[in-house]
């Protein structure tokens, strides 16, 4: 069976989307299917650069593939579930979102324009259109298929993804730093728990692994210095596998401080590597998993709330792996596993 898996990708960017579809990937040729990615480069500006993507992926025919049939596509993001196929299925991980919830916020920038209001109306008329084509409909999480819902008036159904490497994640002990995992984004809010280490016990330490080469990037950088932070706060930029492994078996707990988040690999990835996670009542997809007070901790995006989570524990090992090992049950008893998705998936 020869399945196409159609994404898109901003060249040199590399991140949880990829590691989604390279995971899909790695356990499809394990099983012997012939599966391989089709990438469409991706550029969101100026706005005609979208529209012009649009028509070029609807363009497309991938039926067949070098006189071989094609027997099912995969499509995961805009614009890419707009390629052709009689018998293609959606693994949603999110639409286009300056034209849905980031339209007229700080977030977003099609509303900036007259064209890039048109531009976003086209969207979604598009997706409305094109989006039912698939035979069926899933999503990465709840939070995806709830602003589908909203949105676009379309059914999706939540399917987790496990993350890349999943089996390697393990528990080894407990250490006085938190984790901070992903690239530096305004988005993600690594600025509050660097503020929130200002009012945290001395002995705790904070370790952000992910690119640190933005404008925000420079911000924390700043902010570290402003507050006194030099010897308790490390940019590690990025890192291998192993490295990032070896970090989450041994962190005290991790902060996933993402605002309105899709899905979130990294609070699976701490769950099953038995660790509490810290995030905000707005983080979105993190919410579908974290239980306040049982696997982690859901604050208002506040420094001083994260700082009074931190400081318990701190003094708390015990109930911080407890924490983390009631996460670890979470993860299994909801079946996320490659398994699950491609009875769900293609089967």
């Amino acid at each position: 069976m020869k399945i196409g898996l159609a994404t898109v990708q901003v060249p040199f960017m590399h991140g949880g989307a990829e590691m989604h579809v390279q995971g899909l990937l790695q356990y499809l040729r394990g099983k012997d299917y012939q599966a391989e990615i089709i990438t469409i480069p991706f550029k969101w500006y100026p706005p005609d650069s979208l529209s012009n993507q649009m028509e070029a992926s609807r363009l497309v025919d991938v039926s067949e593939v070098n006189g071989q049939p094609l027997d099912l596509l995969i499509t995961f993001k805009f614009p890419a579930y707009y390629l052709r196929h009689p018998n293609k299925n959606l693994w949603l991980l999110h639409q286009h979102r300056q034209a849905y919830d980031f339209f007229n916020t700080s977030n977003g920038d099609l509303h900036l324009c007259k064209r890039g209001r048109k531009v976003a109306s086209k969207i979604k008329e598009w997706d409305d259109l094109y989006i039912p084509d698939h035979k069926h409909i899933f999503t990465n999480s709840q939070n995806v298929a709830n602003r589908l819902s909203k949105y676009n008036n379309i059914d999706g159904s939540p399917l987790y993804p496990p993350p890349l490497n999943a089996e390697r994640f393990e528990f080894k002990s407990i250490e006085n730093f938190i984790l901070a995992p992903g690239r530096l984004d305004k988005l993600k809010r690594q600025d509050l728990i660097i503020k929130a280490m200002a009012y945290s016990s001395k002995s705790l330490k904070l370790i952000l692994i992910g690119s640190d080469k933005s404008e925000y990037g420079e911000y924390c950088k700043r902010l570290v210095e402003e507050y006194d932070l030099s010897s308790r706060v490390c940019f590690l930029g990025f890192i291998d596998t192993t490295q990032k492994i070896d970090l989450y078996s041994r962190a005290l707990a991790i902060y996933n401080g993402v605002f309105d988040e899709d899905l979130g690999y990294l609070t699976i990835e701490a769950f099953l590597s038995g660790k509490p996670v810290i995030t905000h009542h707005d983080s979105g997809g993190p919410l579908e998993f974290v239980e306040e007070s049982v696997n982690g901790f859901v604050t208002k995006p506040d420094e001083l709330a994260i700082a009074d989570k931190v400081n318990y524990l701190v003094k708390n090992h015990n109930n911080a792996k407890e924490m983390g090992f009631a996460g670890k049950d979470l993860i299994k008893s909801k079946n996320i596993s490659w398994e699950n998705v491609i009875e769900r998936l293609i089967n």
